[in-house]
């Protein structure tokens, strides 16, 4: 009767849970990326500290330092950002297809210690 209701459970309930807990897994993933928020930021400037706004007497040297600090912020932020965009990317999709591979296997997991007896006595070995 256990084993009845065990393989019950896991054909049913089990699965559904299994899934549930895959699907929360992958959307902490994309979380821990920030994907939305990296995309809207990409082209803001990185952890831009001291640059100032030009006043109305600042001289065109500074100006144009102030221009050039700006610019080179920008191109770090975006390439940090693209480089984080890529990897999450990366990482989101093989998680996507690992959880998948582990969401199609969870039917046959029951069977793998039969299969390994089975194994065993016809002689097959590693």
């Amino acid at each position: 009767m256990a084993i009845f209701e065990m393989l019950t459970w896991w054909y049913a309930r089990g699965w559904n849970v299994f899934a549930k807990k895959i699907r929360v897994g992958l959307s902490n993933t994309m979380d821990f990326f920030s994907m939305n928020s990296l995309i809207r930021t990409l082209f803001k400037p990185f952890r831009q500290i001291s640059a100032e706004t030009a006043g109305s007497d600042t001289s065109l040297e500074i100006r144009f330092h102030m221009f050039i600090d700006r610019l080179v912020s920008r191109f770090i932020g975006f390439f940090s950002r693209l480089t984080l965009l890529i990897t999450g990317t990366v990482i989101i999709i093989f998680s996507s297809i690992c959880s998948l591979i582990l969401i199609l296997l969870w039917p046959v997991i029951p069977f793998i210690p039969i299969a390994g007896i089975i194994l065993t006595i016809a002689g097959v070995t590693l």
